[in-house]
């Protein structure tokens, strides 16, 4: 069970040297960092962060029962180091398959991000259902991601992260909890980039985010954003349909056109 996360108002504790910046910071300057708190707060702050979350769009599918093997298929995908990153264990292939037949869809949701040709490369758990320790009448949502390796260093882990935070905020949790195994530095990097305050405790961390509350913004960016993931999938999976069709053409083509080149000769 996660420890109590640190109250609302209290800031993250100062760390001496080897603090998590430090340790971090093999990992290079955070892009997603403001420059100075003046330029957050000048007028222009919010024009440029739209802007800046518009060129770096990434379209994300919301993934339902029927996407299962999809997702088990993804996970089957990671080599061993990266199954015990993401589970804290080294998962199974048996074990994998038990996983992906649990997610509970009424509950949870699951976020993926497909490439053109509808290989799931990156894929986020976001399991509602769980109470603050110590408090009950709080609830909060934990998150779980994974990357393929091909598609790593794109920015995909932390816009899956930004997503998830947003529908969470939007279903009324004010926190959003990260377990993961101190080694994960990636995904502590993506935590401590959005604000999370982290808590080491041996070969294991906790991050607790705090949300802010939902906003007729928050709803309609997310709509937006399930709206344009969907519309993205679908756009793929035509083009796909489209060059098997294409295909099947030149092969039809190819098969005619060789007894009469045969007969040339």
């Amino acid at each position: 069970m996660p420890r109590k996360p640190p109250a609302a108002p209290t800031p993250p504790p100062v760390e001496p040297a080897g603090d998590w910046d430090h340790e971090l910071s093999a990992f290079g300057p955070d892009p997603n960092a403001p420059a100075a708190a003046s330029e957050s707060s000048s007028p222009l702050a919010g024009a440029r962060a739209a802007l800046e979350r518009l060129s770096t769009w990434v379209p994300i599918r919301s993934l339902a029962r029927r996407h299962r093997r999809r997702i088990a298929e993804h996970l089957l995908a990671l080599d061993a180091q990266d199954r015990y990153l993401r589970f804290g264990y080294p998962a199974s292939d048996e074990q994998i398959h038990k996983y992906a037949l649990g997610i509970d869809f009424n509950r949870d949701e699951v976020l993926g991000i497909f490439n053109r040709h509808l290989q799931l490369t990156a894929l986020a758990h976001l399991a509602y259902g769980q109470s603050l320790p110590g408090e009950p009448d709080r609830a909060m949502a934990e998150f779980g991601v994974s990357v393929l390796p091909q598609s790593r260093g794109r920015g995909l882990g932390r816009r899956l992260f930004d997503t998830a935070a947003l529908h969470a905020r939007n279903r009324g949790i004010d926190t959003l909890f990260i377990h993961a195994l101190s080694e994960n530095r990636p995904m502590l990097r993506i935590a401590t980039a959005a604000g999370a305050i982290v808590e080491r405790d041996g070969g294991e961390s906790a991050a607790w985010l705090r949300l802010p509350p939902d906003s007729f913004g928050s709803q309609v960016e997310q709509a937006l954003e399930r709206h344009l993931g969907e519309l993205d999938f679908q756009f793929k999976r035509q083009a796909q349909v489209l060059s098997g069709f294409v295909d099947s053409v030149a092969e039809v083509k190819a098969h005619f056109e060789s007894p009469g080149r045969a007969a040339k000769e």
